[in-house]
């Protein structure tokens, strides 16, 4: 029987393992990140894949340490005698001592080498790309720059980041499963690290967008931003349904009321307009876009801040 040591964090690992488990595949431990204070009240919260595994109540031991390089953890994965350890969104980069315990595959949500690092989803979305997808690849000490057993290709454009998280949460755990049953007849390849791109952790301020920008890029923003960090101008206002009407305008004053319909706005950005539904101001809960127009008392030609 193939035993896997399993490490991962966010919901598109428990995708992952939710299916390996239903293999006849044997998982004996779950690695995950420790639990870490939430919300406005900082209460302690698991990590998504430990919270899953213990509400469905799993035969799994899990390990939780702040870094990989605490003294006997690599002996305590070691002790589990796995087969393979499956990588997905964990969270740290392995150490030798671990990738030595036997081959040791990640479940990287690009099409490597684009993308290399925390964001891929939200990067190709940022960048428009009409193609996104997962690799499967051995590990190395390095930043996702391992050699590539398989990759599989998904369609990216106009998505919003839950759905393609989603669509490649469903793509990696069959692609896994594959790559399990058929490794010994797969042959790795190098990548090239001359076409690497690298992408960093979403913070909160990468959500800040100006009516100076194009209208494609706020939107493309949108659709990478949407739940968190969201979208918001540099009043806090958060501009949370929007839609892109036309990239070709070009516009001397920007953020001006274009147009007011029965149930949105337009508004002018540098090049291009967008239709927005619905705001939430600050301290405030999300309203239609037309209540907020009508209590600040701004019409056609009006700036929207």
């Amino acid at each position: 029987m193939i035993k896997i040591v399993f490490m991962g964090t966010p919901d598109y690992a428990t995708c992952i393992l939710e299916e390996i488990l239903k293999t006849e595949f044997k998982v004996p431990l779950l690695v995950t990140q420790p639990d870490k204070p939430t919300g406005r009240k900082q209460i302690l919260t698991p990590p998504h894949i430990k919270n899953w595994a213990e509400k469905n109540d799993l035969d799994i031991d899990i390990l939780q340490p702040k870094t990989l390089r605490e003294d006997g953890i690599a002996k305590k994965i070691s002790s589990y005698k796995p087969d393979f350890i499956i990588v997905a969104a964990y969270g740290q980069i392995l150490p030798k001592e671990i990738l030595e315990i036997c081959p040791c595959i990640n479940l990287h949500a690009s099409l490597l080498p684009k993308f290399r690092g925390a964001s891929p989803i939200q990067s190709a979305i940022l960048q428009n790309d009409e193609f996104t997808g997962v690799t499967a690849m051995l590990m190395q000490e390095g930043l996702d720059d391992g050699d590539i057993l398989a990759l599989r290709y998904i369609k990216a454009r106009e998505k919003k980041v839950n759905q393609l998280f989603v669509e490649l949460s469903q793509t990696a755990a069959k692609l896994t499963l594959n790559v399990i049953k058929n490794f010994s007849n797969l042959q790795p390849i190098k990548q090239n690290s001359a076409d690497a791109s690298y992408c960093v952790k979403i913070k909160k301020d990468n959500g800040l967008v100006s009516f100076n920008e194009n209208a494609s890029k706020i939107y493309q923003k949108f659709l990478a931003y949407t739940p968190w960090p969201g979208i918001f101008l540099e009043n806090g206002l958060k501009l949370k349904k929007i839609e892109l009407i036309e990239t070709i305008s070009l516009n001397r004053e920007c953020g001006l009321i274009k147009d007011i319909k029965d149930d949105s706005i337009v508004v002018t950005c540098k090049k291009g307009s967008i239709l927005i539904h619905s705001v939430q101001a600050p301290s405030k809960k999300e309203m239609s876009c037309l209540d907020y127009v009508r209590g600040k008392r701004l019409s056609v030609g009006s700036k929207l801040v």
